[in-house]
């Protein structure tokens, strides 16, 4: 697409108490550049469409290689990766760039995902390893296990799964796609499993697997094309099991 600058609208907020507000940029354009790449010329030279000087844009990154998922935002309407947004790829003109609405606004285009990791804390979202000496080699995987859990250890936390599920809001306990994800990666693996009757308990409760609407909107958002919906159906069976394991021997 032949364009001689990239417009940005930028939905910008100075503090988590003050109201929002939008600003415009024009930058001249290079090919081969990325939302964040945008972002770090807006921020060599902030000066808006009006020709005033202003503040730089505060955004969050990392790795820069769709990784680390730190640089979630909302990109012309849809929750995704600045870093892996290509501006060659993007035909809407302004881009429109804003904060993730289902996390709190730290500033600008800064959000605070901190629920998430809660969440994976209430899950036990780890293999369980005590002590720190030598322990030896670990029980190995099993080829045909190993093969779909890698798939599912590729979640990066970005938050686009909770910014497109209907069910995730600040009024729901809801605890999320990405967490009964995890559930289901340490549930599978071979150290990981002495701890899986108490991650079945913690997504058994308020907020877990049955405040799911079955939207799938989360497997569409995932950046990694993490199979959310099968994790979610897989993990529906072993709870369902396990309740009645625990009803018949309680």
């Amino acid at each position: 697409m032949s364009r001689e600058f990239i417009h940005l609208k930028v939905k910008r907020q100075d503090t988590a108490e003050t109201p929002a507000y939008w600003e415009e940029f024009k930058i001249p354009y290079k090919p081969n550049m990325n939302v964040v790449s945008v972002l770090m010329e807006v921020r060599k030279n902030p000066v808006n469409v009006e020709g005033r000087k202003t503040n730089p844009v505060v955004w969050e990154c990392n790795c820069l290689e769709e990784v680390c998922g730190a640089c979630s935002m909302r990109i012309n309407g849809m929750p995704r990766q600045a870093c892996s947004a290509l501006i060659d790829k993007i035909e809407k003109s302004p881009i429109v760039l804003e904060p993730l609405y289902k996390f709190p606004v730290i500033r600008d285009l800064k959000v605070d995902r901190q629920v998430m990791f809660d969440y994976l804390r209430k899950v036990k979202g780890w293999v369980n390893v005590d002590g720190s000496w030598e322990l030896g080699r670990g029980p190995r995987f099993p080829e045909k296990d190993r093969q779909w859990a890698y798939q599912l250890s590729r979640c990066m936390t970005c938050g686009c799964c909770l910014e497109s599920c209907p069910n995730y809001n600040e009024k729901s306990p809801f605890i999320g796609p990405q967490a009964i994800n995890q559930v289901r990666l340490f549930n599978a693996h071979p150290i990981g499993q002495m701890d899986r009757e108490k991650r079945l308990d913690a997504i058994m409760g308020v907020g877990g697997i049955t405040d799911c609407g079955n939207a799938q909107n989360c497997a569409r958002a995932c950046p990694k094309e993490i199979p959310l919906t099968v994790s979610i159906a897989d993990l529906n069976k072993d709870t369902t099991l396990y309740g009645m394991k625990r009803w018949l021997y309680k």
